[in-house]
């Protein structure tokens, strides 16, 4: 009996394992990134932008290791106030717009443009399905040198609850986020996926970015570590606890590395940015300092906090923006105003 098949079926199906073999995990992928170019040939041990973050030293999980291989000069991710941010999301250059530098080249699939990883399963991006995933964060210093940010200079502005799932992933950007510093800000995307699909691992990646179109020159606030507040039915707490959240400005969460975390939590308890820990979905409208006229500390029993309704109505480009920006605003006060869920 014969198994031979012709040679050109045999490479197809090689080239089809290959980029199964390479797609597993994620990052964001854009020329503004620290390690752009980073392929796993270039420390002694695979540090791609999709490689995962676990049990690492301060130095080797900040900017992923990446801050000596930062963008060229004029690569910068544009945040345009009160618009959406649009990254590109997926298991390997070869996926994104941008693979003509990817060593692999180009394994972008035709009849699936939005694939975050070509000819996998969701499970190469750490998912069951949509009902199992736990959002993504970018966030924001306003430092124009990479070097200078410290973890408590990153404040979260945009979190995508239905993130990691598709390439092409909207970010909302809060329509009252001031300018830049010259010389633009530091950026950073964070994901932390669901205990269900694989081990304790973190996603970060730092970028070059500049926020345009600001009509507003309220700073942020301090930003603050978010707590675990939210119903949480996988530990059999059906009741939320809304006077223990952190609200406002609140960190990204760094969590399972060797030192310099600021979440605890074990094994299969991940932090992650959903309403779990009060990252509502889309733009975290309140992280400005006049956001609030009372915030008290979070505590199992404390008040909840009083938003600012007198905050000036800010110039929208369409009365879509303005409309989507009063949803948003309504749907964090409803959140506030509930007990239970």
């Amino acid at each position: 009996m014969s198994f031979s098949r012709p040679l050109t079926t045999v490479l197809a199906a090689l080239a089809g394992l290959s980029a199964c073999l390479v797609s597993g995990h994620a990052s964001i992928w854009h020329p503004s990134m620290y390690g752009f170019n980073v392929t796993d040939k270039t420390f002694p041990y695979d540090n791609r932008p999709v490689s995962p973050l676990m049990n690492m030293t301060f130095d080797q999980w900040w900017f992923h290791g990446h801050l000596d291989f930062p963008p060229n000069d004029g690569d910068v991710f544009e945040l345009r106030a009160g618009q959406p941010a649009t990254a590109e999301i997926a298991c390997n250059k070869g996926a994104t717009t941008f693979f003509a530098s990817s060593e692999g080249g180009d394994i972008r699939v035709p009849s699936d443009p939005n694939a975050v990883c070509p000819n996998s399963p969701p499970s190469a991006y750490h998912t069951q399905g949509l009902d199992d995933l736990t959002g993504c964060a970018l966030a924001i210093a306003y430092k124009s040198d990479a070097r200078d940010v410290r973890p408590e200079d990153f404040t979260v502005f945009s979190v995508n609850q239905t993130c990691v799932w598709t390439r092409f992933t909207d970010f909302q950007v809060p329509a009252r986020m001031p300018a830049c510093p010259e010389g633009g800000c530091t950026c950073a995307f964070f994901w932390i996926h669901s205990p269900d699909s694989g081990g304790e691992q973190n996603y970060m990646n730092g970028f070059k970015c500049n926020v345009t179109n600001a009509t507003s020159a309220v700073p942020l606030a301090a930003p603050k570590v978010a707590r675990r507040c939210g119903a949480d039915s996988a530990h059999n707490k059906w009741h939320a606890a809304p006077g223990n959240c952190t609200y406002g400005a609140k960190q990204p969460l760094y969590w399972f590395q060797a030192e310099q975390n600021n979440m605890f939590e074990d094994t299969y308890s991940p932090p992650i940015y959903t309403d779990l820990y009060a990252f509502a979905d889309g733009a975290q409208d309140d992280i400005f300092e006049d956001s609030y006229v009372f915030l008290p500390d979070p505590s199992p029993l404390a008040p909840l906090p009083v938003l600012n309704a007198t905050i000036p109505t800010l110039e929208f480009t369409t009365k879509r923006d303005f409309a989507q920006a009063r949803r948003r605003h309504a749907a964090r006060r409803h959140w506030m105003s509930r007990v239970s869920y």
